[in-house]
Parts: C-alpha cells; structure tokens; sequence
C-alpha cells in the first residue's frame, strides 16, 4: 500500500483537480497523498500564481477535512530553489531545481529536449560536464534555501540523457559534480526520492536517481521514498511495484 507526495494538478501543469487525485489514490488504497504543487515563478506558466496558490492551499485544506476517516491529506508545495514564497503554510516542502543560472540568465533543466540541447551549447559551448558541474553547484543548495523534507529529482539534467545519447554519467567530471552535491544533502535532514516522474511520461526507463547515486545515499544510512511526480491520475504510483524492493520510506 504505497503514498505518493509529489502531485502535480490543475492548479499548476497537472491534468486533474486535487479531489480526481484524491479519489484515485482511495480507490488504489493509498493511506496518504500530498500534494506539491509548483511554487510561484514570475513569467512561468507551469508553476501557480499567487492568486493560484491561495486557491490551491484553501482546496487542499477542504479535502483534508472532507476525506477524514478515509485517507490522510497533506497539503506541500515544490519549491524551486529561485521562488520567494513564505512556506510557513505547508505541511512540508520538496525542493527543486528547474533552471541553472549563466552569466546572469536562467536556462531551463527540463523544459524539452530542444532547449536543453541547445542552452548547453549556448551558454557552455557544447560541454555538458560543464553544464553538470553548474548544475550541481545548485543541488548543492537545495536544503539550505528550503528546509525541504524531500530533494526532488536529485538528477534531473539525465531526463533527455536515456542511453547514455548526450553525455555520459560514468564520466569522472560529471561524478565529481554530482557526489560533491551528494555530499552536501548528506549532512542535512531531507529525503531523496526514487522518482518515477520520467518513466510515466515516456523520457526515461529508469527513475531519478540513478542507481550508483541511489547506493551511495542508502550506503550513508539515509532514507529514500518513492514518488511519481505525478501530473495525471492514472500515473500516481507510476511504476513502484520496480522499485518496492528498495529500502524506502513508505510515509512522511
């Protein structure tokens, strides 16, 4: 009987309202579901507006007192690394990184295949290990600029990388670069998380991290949960049956 604490709805870039979740995740036999929806980014459309986000936690806060009895609601929010947003209201917080910032601009990490391509080669002159090593500079971050329970999609810049077709994860910079941040988030409270986000939408046949980064975590006696970065209901525990043998969290 598996949780999920990353879902995405309506009120951000997800498919469904909050109650179409919650009724999905009763019919599966969920015992809880938090909801993350994607904190507030001027200019971007995929996260919530403030107008939003008040709506957002106003509905979670009604379904939790609606479905008492019958599953445990957590109302949470994705919290980009660049979003200013009290986070004082939430039950707990998962942080993210979506962009890495060059000579003043923000590149997107996972916006499409075609705009990652084509920011390595603008701004890093074609050399992904040096988009890697920025790009885990900002991992590195992640807890102390949220105090987030869970680091979400700890690899986030492999999404377009299945097969090895871009740049490869055994190479010694890029391990560098990745273990340096490890370490980092090693020496804080928060969770990773196996996510599964890629394999539902068809990017990745693998779930975020990777499983040498996976390893080093569970070797350091730190704990993972599994999550779906669920964006439509049919996807909500996309895959955990692989990944149930993995020690993990199984609640909050």
């Amino acid at each position: 009987m598996f949780s999920n604490y990353h879902t995405h709805t309506c009120f951000c870039d997800g498919a469904d309202s909050p109650e179409e979740l919650v009724l999905e995740a009763i019919r599966l036999g969920c015992p809880e579901i938090g909801f993350s929806g994607h904190s507030c980014l001027s200019g971007e459309n995929w996260c919530m507006t403030e107008t939003g986000m008040q709506q957002y936690c106003a509905e979670i806060r009604y379904l939790q007192k609606k479905y008492v009895g019958r599953i445990k609601i957590r109302l949470g929010v994705e919290l980009d690394i660049r979003s200013e947003i009290d986070p004082t209201c939430f039950d707990y917080i998962i942080g993210a990184v979506h962009y890495v910032p060059k000579d003043g601009v923000f590149y997107p990490v996972d916006e499409s295949r075609e705009s990652f391509i084509r920011a390595v080669y603008e701004a890093w002159a074609g050399d992904y290990y040096a988009f890697a090593e920025d790009y885990y500079i900002q991992i590195a971050k992640i807890w102390d600029l949220t105090h987030c329970s869970i680091v979400a999609h700890f690899d986030l810049l492999t999404k377009y990388n299945e097969g090895q077709c871009l740049f490869r994860t055994d190479h010694p910079r890029y391990i560098e670069a990745a273990d340096s941040a490890l370490d980092r988030l090693l020496q804080t409270p928060c969770l990773l998380e196996i996510n599964t986000g890629a394999i539902a939408r068809g990017y990745r046949t693998e779930a975020y991290p990777e499983a040498r980064i996976r390893d080093r975590w569970l070797n350091a006696g730190k704990e993972l949960i599994l999550s779906s970065d669920c964006h439509e209901k049919s996807k909500l525990l996309c895959c955990f049956d692989k990944y149930r043998d993995l020690p993990h969290r199984e609640v909050l």
